[in-house]
């Protein structure tokens, strides 16, 4: 059973236990996708609010560029911690880059209203095909799938309307816990949450914020769907090579 880092719920019976080998799972560009990402989401929420309005994706890029808070990762949100709070404070940088776009002040007001809404519909996102069989292989191996994403405050809901609630086991999304990755309290506390296991990993395709952020704290990282040449041809791969270091390093005590 998939819980955010503050839930008080109990796992499933067929989820190890804390403590177990446990991989760290990056979400966005990782184990799903969302074509377009925000400015798609941003271009369907104004697509509600003004039909024909003539703005296209490239003209929205401009004026998201650095507006989120995982562009800043070296500074703490701990204040924006619930989701309308959240929402709240990105609420400018959307009805600027709308702005910037060529909408009016009225037109960026309404559309940015709507964006929450769209960015978290299910229906937008899709999960790669090798997401499902990763992560059971490691279930089945006795591994914990643990999601740590610099991501909105509905990362946790979104895991399960995407299919996923049943092989993951908790979410951690910067959006809750007030760090990006690769902050190294982000890291941190999902140590905590995971019990501080001797056999851990993190998998993502940020060669920053996952693999350079893991690694400075000592967790071994992958990193998957990218060019380099270290790179993980996809999940399977990942697993692949996690399992061969079955009897791996592990995290002095």
């Amino acid at each position: 059973m998939v819980r955010t880092h503050d839930d008080h719920g109990s796992p499933s019976a067929a989820a190890p236990p804390p403590g177990s080998p446990t991989v760290l799972w990056d979400f966005d560009g990782t184990l799903v996708a969302r074509n377009g990402n925000w400015r798609a989401a941003l271009l369907t929420a104004l697509d509600r609010v003004a039909a024909g309005h003539g703005v296209t994706q490239e003209r929205l890029r401009e004026g998201l560029r650095d507006s989120f808070p995982w562009h800043r990762p070296e500074t703490p949100h701990p204040q924006l911690n619930t989701p309308e709070v959240w929402w709240r404070d990105l609420d400018p940088a959307l009805r600027r880059a709308y702005l910037i776009a060529g909408t009016d002040e009225a037109t960026a007001g309404r559309a940015a209203a709507q964006v929450r809404d769209v960015y978290v519909d299910a229906r937008h996102w899709s999960v790669f095909d090798d997401t499902r069989p990763a992560l059971k292989r490691l279930r089945d191996h006795g591994y914990r799938n643990v999601i740590v994403s610099n991501h909105v405050p509905e990362l946790g809901d979104l895991v399960v309307r995407l299919g996923l609630g049943d092989l993951i086991d908790d979410v951690l999304t910067s959006a809750v816990t007030g760090y990006e990755k690769p902050h190294p309290a982000m890291f941190a506390l999902a140590l905590e949450l995971i019990g501080h296991p001797g056999r851990m990993w993190m998998v993502g395709d940020n060669p920053v914020a996952d693999v350079a952020g893991a690694e400075a704290v000592g967790i071994p990282a992958v990193l998957v769907r990218g060019t380099d040449p270290a790179t993980a041809s996809g999940l399977e791969e990942a697993v692949d090579r996690i399992l061969a270091r079955e009897a791996g390093p592990r995290r002095p005590s």
